[in-house]
C-alpha cells in the first residue's frame, strides 16, 4: 500500500475505484465499504483508493470539540489498513480552506482531475464541500459528465444499532467495551509508548508499564479492564487501569497503566499495543496499601476468568462462494434463495450478483437476507459477462457455484460434489444431477445428469436428447466423466476460471458453459456429473425455451463455439454438414409455423459469417490459454462419437441409454 500525505505528492492516475471518509475506528461498517472497493477494483481492473482526512475535519470545522477524540490515530489507521490489499492510501491535509470548496469543484477539481474514478462508493451520508452542500445526489448529477458511477453502501446494523464511530466512542466512554469491540470487529485497541512511573504497583506486587498515548486518541472510561498485550509477535495477558493515581498529600494523576502477566522485562521506551476485552469493575479511591493489594488480587482472579471465557473461535475458511446472477428475479429469489440458506451445510459466502435489477430484488435481499452479500452490476451484462466480472471481485475462494435464481437445493446437495472434487484435483467442473422442479420425476432440459457433445458439436445429456426427457429411476445415480455440465447448477475450481478468462462474454447467454467446459476439457482437466446430489431447476427463467432469441443465442453461439473449439481438418467437413443441417432445422421451423425461429437461425448465420476474423482472433487467444493451463493431454471422454440428430430422428434413439455404446 502506498500512502500519500501531500496531494501534490500524487501521481498521475489513469483510472480508479475510491471510497472517501475519515474511516475513524475503521469498525465493521468500514471494512464491508472497504471489501467493496476492493472488489470493485478487481472488476474493473484498476486502482483501489482510500481518501481520508488529517486532522479529523471536526477538529477544524467544530469550536465546541475540545473533548472529541479518535478511534485510530493516522499510525493506527495506516497499520490496519496495510493488512488490506488497498493500493493507495491519501491522507488528505484537512484545514479550513479545503472544507470552503464549492461542492462542484470539489468534484471536478479533487476526485475528477485527481483520481479519474470509474466508481465512487460512499457511506449513506456523505456529505462534502462548503457547509456540507454537497451530498450523493449531486454527485450522481454529474456521473455522465465525469463518467463514473455512485455506489452508496447502506447503513450497516448490529441487533438494529447503526455502526459508526461515534456510537463506539459512546459506548467505549461509558465503559461498554464488549459492545465496542462487536461493532468495531476487534478488540479496540490503542498503541502507546512505556514511561516511567512511581514504582508503586512493583512495590505492591503488581508491576505495571505505564503508558503514553497519543493525546487524541481515546481513552475509555475509567476503571479495571481485561487486555491483551502485544509486545513484537508475542501476545501476553493484563490487566490495565485508567483513572486518576492518588497518592499520600498529593494532587490525584491521570494515569493509564497496565500490568502485564507472567512477564519480567525492561520495556522502558519501547512501543507497546493494548488490546481491551472487557470492562472488569470502575475505579475506587483506595484508603490503605492492604486494601490495594487485596482489591488487585481480585481483579486478577476476575481478569483471568473473562480471558479464559474469550472466544477465540477459529473462523472457518469459507473456501467456496455460490454466486446467484440476477436479474428481476425477485419472485424466484423470494421461492428458492431459502432452500439454499438451509441447505447448504458446508461454510459458504452467498453472493447474489445483480445485473442491475429494476425490480426491488437488492432491497428484497438487504430486507430479509442481510447476511447475503450483493454485488450489483452497473447494467445487464447477461449470463456470460455478468459472471466474469463478479469472478474477477472474487478472491481467497477455492470453488465457485454458478446456480441459477430459478433453482431449488436439496439437502446435501453440495458437499459430495466438492467432496469429490478434493480427493481429485484433476476434476474442474462437477454438477449435481439437475430435476425439472415442476415435474420433479423427470430430469430438466438444461443440464440433467450431465452433458455430451457429439461429433457435429450438437449438445444433449444423460436423461435428456434434444426435447425428450427421461425419468428419474436411479438410473443415473453413479459419478461420471461428462463433456459438460449445467451452468444451471455448476461447480468450478475458481484457479481454473481464472486461468482460461472464463465464459466467452460474446456468448452473453446460453452454451457458454458449454464452450468453458470444452477449453477445460482441451486443458486435460475432468468435467464429473455427481449421481448422489441433485436440484430442481424451473428452467427458462430468463428466456423460453421457444423464445426466438434464444433459438438465435443457441444456434449462434454453437457455431461460435464449434469453430472456436474444434481442429481445422474437422472443421473442413463438420462445418458445410452443420450448414446444411441448420437449414433443414429451418425448414422444419417453416412447416411449424415458426417464423420467428426461422429468422433467429438467419440471423444467428449472419452474425457468425461478419465476425468470422473476430471468431479466428478469439480461437487464437483461448487456444494460447489453454495451452499455458495444460495439465494433460486434452481428454475426450463425454464426446460422442456418433451423430445424434441421426440417431434421434432417424433411428428413433430417444433415450440415453439406447444409444450406442461404442460411441460413447
Amino acid at each position: 500500500m502506498i500512502v500519500y500525505r501531500e496531494l501534490s505528492e500524487i501521481p498521475h492516475i489513469n483510472s480508479s475505484v475510491i471510497t472517501i471518509g475519515s474511516f475513524d475506528g475503521i469498525h465493521s461498517a468500514h471494512k464491508k465499504i472497504i471489501n467493496l472497493l476492493q472488489a470493485k477494483a478487481r472488476e474493473y481492473e484498476t486502482k483501489s483508493i482510500i481518501i481520508t482526512f488529517s486532522p479529523h475535519p471536526r477538529f477544524v470545522l467544530s469550536q465546541s470539540e475540545d473533548n472529541f477524540k479518535l478511534l485510530t490515530t493516522d499510525q493506527e489507521k495506516i497499520k490496519y489498513l496495510e493488512k488490506t490489499d488497498i493500493d493507495i492510501l491519501v491522507i488528505v491535509p484537512f484545514t479550513f480552506e479545503f472544507s470552503r470548496q464549492d461542492p462542484l469543484e470539489y468534484i471536478e477539481k479533487f476526485l475528477y482531475q485527481k483520481f479519474n474514478p470509474k466508481v465512487i462508493i460512499l457511506g449513506h451520508d456523505h456529505r462534502f464541500g462548503l457547509n456540507r452542500g454537497g451530498d450523493i445526489k449531486l454527485l450522481k448529477k454529474y456521473e455522465n459528465l465525469f463518467g463514473y458511477r455512485i455506489l452508496q453502501i447502506s447503513r450497516e446494523d448490529y441487533e438494529d444499532i447503526a455502526i459508526s464511530s461515534s456510537k463506539i466512542r459512546g459506548h467505549l466512554l461509558e465503559g461498554n467495551v464488549a459492545t465496542a469491540n462487536i461493532l468495531l470487529g476487534r478488540n479496540y485497541s490503542f498503541i502507546a509508548k512505556v514511561i516511567h512511573g512511581n514504582k508503586l504497583g512493583t512495590k505492591l506486587g503488581f508491576p505495571t508499564a505505564n503508558l503514553e498515548i497519543d493525546n487524541f486518541k481515546l481513552v475509555p472510561s475509567e476503571g479495571v479492564y481485561s487486555c491483551l498485550v502485544r509486545l513484537g509477535s508475542i501476545l501476553y495477558k493484563g490487566m490495565m487501569y485508567v483513572g486518576k493515581k492518588y497518592f499520600t498529600d498529593t494532587t490525584p494523576e491521570d494515569v493509564i497503566e497496565v500490568n502485564i502477566f507472567d512477564f519480567d522485562h525492561d520495556i522502558y521506551g519501547e512501543v507497546i499495543e493494548v488490546e481491551l476485552v472487557d470492562f472488569i469493575r470502575p475505579a475506587i479511591k483506595f484508603t490503605g496499601k492492604d486494601q490495594i493489594i487485596r482489591q488487585l488480587g481480585i481483579d486478577k482472579v476476575n481478569v483471568l476468568k473473562s480471558l479464559e471465557t474469550l472466544k477465540y473461535v477459529e473462523v472457518l475458511k469459507k473456501n467456496i462462494a455460490i454466486v446467484i446472477l440476477n436479474y428481476n428475479g425477485v419472485e424466484y429469489l423470494d421461492e428458492f434463495l431459502e432452500s439454499v440458506m438451509f441447505n447448504t451445510s458446508v461454510p459458504v459466502r452467498i453472493i447474489i450478483a445483480d445485473n442491475a435489477s429494476t425490480d426491488n430484488s437488492v432491497d428484497f435481499i438487504n430486507q430479509n437476507y442481510p447476511e447475503v452479500e450483493i454485488y450489483e452490476l452497473s447494467h445487464n451484462f447477461g449470463f456470460s459477462m455478468g459472471y466474469n466480472r463478479v469472478m474477477k471481485s472474487i478472491k481467497e475462494v477455492e470453488y465457485v457455484v454458478f446456480l441459477n435464481s430459478d433453482v431449488e437445493v436439496t439437502e446435501g446437495w453440495l458437499e459430495p460434489v466438492i467432496e469429490l472434487m478434493d480427493k481429485d484435483k484433476t476434476i474442474a467442473i462437477a454438477q449435481p444431477k439437475i430435476l425439472a422442479f415442476n415435474e420433479k420425476q423427470y430430469f430438466e432440459y438444461a443440464g440433467a445428469a450431465g452433458g455430451y457433445l457429439d461429433r457435429l458439436a450438437y449438445p444433449f445429456c444423460r436423461g435428456r436428447i434434444f426435447d425428450t426427457l427421461e425419468k428419474d429411476l436411479g438410473q443415473y445415480d453413479d459419478n461420471k466423466e461428462v463433456f459438460w455440465a449445467s451452468g444451471a447448477a455448476m461447480v468450478m475450481r475458481k484457479n481454473v476460471f481464472s486461468e482460461l478468462k472464463g465464459f466467452d462474454p460474446d456468448f452473453f447467454a446460453h452454451q457458454e458453459e458449454i464452450d468453458l467446459a470444452w477449453r477445460v476439457k482441451r486443458c486435460g482437466y475432468k468435467v464429473m456429473a455427481v449421481g448422489n446430489a441433485k436440484v430442481f431447476h424451473v428452467g427458462g427463467g430468463t428466456l423460453s425455451y421457444v423464445n426466438p432469441k434464444k433459438t438465435y443465442l443457441n444456434f449462434r453461439n454453437n457455431l461460435i463455439m464449434l469453430l472456436k473449439n474444434d481442429s481445422k481438418r474437422n472443421l473442413l467437413w463438420k462445418l458445410p454438414l452443420r450448414l446444411l443441417l441448420d437449414g433443414i432445422a429451418a425448414i422444419k421451423f417453416i412447416f411449424e409455423g415458426k417464423t420467428g425461429s426461422v429468422k433467429a437461425i438467419l440471423l444467428a448465420h449472419l452474425y457468425v459469417y461478419f465476425n468470422i476474423f473476430r471468431v479466428a482472433r478469439k480461437r487464437q487467444k483461448y487456444s494460447r490459454l489453454i495451452e499455458k493451463a495444460r495439465i494433460d493431454k486434452p481428454r475426450k471422454t463425454g464426446f460422442y462419437r456418433g451423430f445424434i440428430v441421426y440417431d434421434y430422428y432417424i433411428r428413433a434413439k430417444q433415450k440415453f441409454s439406447d444409444l450406442r455404446k461404442q460411441n460413447l
